[in-house]
Parts: C-alpha cells; structure tokens; sequence
C-alpha cells in the first residue's frame, strides 16, 4: 500500500509540473499572445507596450518567466494581479477556497447519499413502480440546468415565499463563514448545496442502477444466492459493492473538477464569493497571473481525487492490489 501511495504522489508532481509548464505557455509564449499589450489596454502606444513588458518582466527569457511565475506563486507568495495591481493572486485565491470547498463538500455528501439510496432502491425494484418513478425523478434532474434550478430555488425562497413560514428562515444571498458562526454557515449553504447536487443524485442514481443490475448477471451473485444468502445481504454486500467502483472513479473526477471552479454557475447564482466566480471575472479581464493560478488550484485537486479515488478502489475491490 505504501509503494502505491508513494507511485500515486510522484504521478502527482509530474502531472502537476506538466500542467504548470503547459499553461503557461499557452498564455505567454503562443505566438501571436503579448501579454504585455494586454496590459497596458487596447489602442496602447508602442513606448507604452515596451515599458509595461519591462515593468513585468515579459521582456526576459521565457524559461526565466516561468520560473520567476512559479517562484513568486509557490515560494515568496507575492505573484500579483496584471490587472488590478497590488492585488496578490495567492492570499485572493486562499479566501476564495473555502467558498467552493464548503459548497462542493456539502454537495456532494448529499449527492452520494442520495445518489446511492435511489440506485440501490431502483435496482431492488427493477421494473416496478418506484423504480419507475425514482428512474423518471432522476431524469428530470439530469435534465435541468443548474443556474435555472438555482433561479428557481431563489425566486421561492428569497422571493414569493420568503416571508412565510417555510423559508423566513433563509439567510440572504451570500458566504458565511464557518469559524464566524457555523449555525449561519449551515443556513446559508442549504439551498446551494441541493442545487449543485440535484443533477448528480440523477445521474448517480442511474448509473449505480445499471452497475447493480448488471452485476446480478455474475456467476459470483448466482453462487451466492445458491448458497441460501438473503435477497437484501446479496444487494447491499455483493452487487453494490461491486457496481459502486465506477460510481467512486465518477465522484472522484466530479468532485475536483468542481472544487476546481466548476461550481461556478452555483457560486453566481447564489452570490458565493468562490474559486469558480473568481476565474469568471479573471476570464472576462484576461488577468493572466490569476488565471494561471486558478488552472494550477483546478488541476492540483482534479489530480489529488483521482489519487484518493484510486486507492479507494482497492479498499473497496482486493481484486485490484494485485494489478
């Protein structure tokens, strides 16, 4: 086990390297890509252009670029914004962290859960009416785009039906955070949290289905019915167990991509200060030091799930240590 953990962490560095290296060139060494100019804004005179590249450095060699980029970003700390300036990119990022990791964690337990009752109750009931409705349900999930669920869920309760007493209780648009009050915290991140999940309990639901009903067509699930095991003990230890690694791969590549930015549309709707909205407006003004940081904030939890997610698998499967 230690070997894996060892072989999955230098995996890690490479990719992470790999990324670093490509993004970067992307952003500053294509041709045709001035940084500089788009810097010092459109119709710039040239004396302009040729000072702003010297003020940031992007007259120097790019090899010596990318390592002054990832000394400031991961050693001094004080990499700053080409838009707004003074701004330090990685203290931003740090603050906005907590915003996307408390809506995309609370999401996803409520996801999993969900995700794993419908499909295993589905798949119970193969055929029959909560199958059907649970199948039809998850559908309609799958089928809905997350900023209107979101458009819908603050016109309810922020809007019509906020002085009554179902949602007098909901917190205005925004973050709390949890070492503030974890009471408002909670309150503040309930909408969200089924907003962003209400897609992935469809789409879970449906694939843990399928995984279940295919695996009832294993010689191993025959064997164990043979040998006198009760319906309910075959489900919930043989067939969900199996059917569920390919529900943990999803999850773990779901869940860094989210924590990633992803969850960007949630964060806008709701008024979340997160990760996501962050690269949004980075985006919009081509802050380059910002949108570096967040592709390498993105790309470091994207590889850091798969990890957690493949070393689950074999705690989950013994099949797999011997691969």
């Amino acid at each position: 086990m230690l070997a894996v953990i060892l072989s999955r962490l230098a995996r890690m560095v490479v990719v992470m390297v790999g990324i670093s290296v490509i993004t970067f060139l992307i952003f500053f060494a294509t041709p045709g890509a001035d940084p500089a100019a788009r810097i010092a804004g459109r119709n710039a005179a040239p004396e302009t252009v040729t000072a702003v590249r010297h003020d940031f450095g992007l007259d120097r060699p790019i090899w010596v670029q990318y390592g002054v980029m990832m000394r400031k970003m991961f050693v001094t700390g004080d990499l700053t914004s080409f838009v707004n300036r003074g701004q330090k990119i990685v203290p931003t990022l740090t603050a906005a962290a907590p915003v996307t990791l408390s809506l995309v964690a609370g999401a996803a337990v409520l996801w999993m859960a969900l995700g794993a009752a419908t499909g295993i109750i589905a798949a119970a009931f193969k055929d029959r009416l909560p199958d059907k409705i649970l199948m039809g349900v998850s559908m309609m999930a799958v089928a809905m785009p997350v900023f209107w669920v979101g458009e819908m869920v603050n016109l309810v309760t922020q809007s019509r039906l906020h002085d009554t007493w179902a949602f007098s209780w909901v917190p205005p648009l925004g973050y709390v955070p949890l070492s503030e009050s974890p009471a408002r915290w909670f309150l503040a991140l309930v909408f969200p949290w089924i907003t962003l999940s209400f897609l992935y309990i469809g789409l879970y639901g449906r694939m843990l289905r399928t995984g279940i009903i295919e695996t009832y067509q294993e010689d191993y699930i025959r064997t164990a019915r043979a040998k006198g095991l009760t319906a309910r003990r075959v489900l919930l230890k043989h067939a969900t167990r199996a059917a569920i690694i390919p529900v943990v791969i999803m999850f773990g590549m779901d869940f860094g991509v989210l924590v990633g930015g992803a969850a960007v549309l949630t964060e806008v709707v709701f008024g979340l200060n997160g990760v996501g909205r962050l690269t949004y407006q980075a985006l919009k003004v081509l802050d380059l030091p910002m949108i570096m940081a967040a592709v390498l904030y993105a790309s470091f939890f994207v590889v850091l799930a798969n990890a957690v997610v493949d070393l689950l698998c074999i705690l989950i499967d013994p099949r797999l240590r011997r691969k």
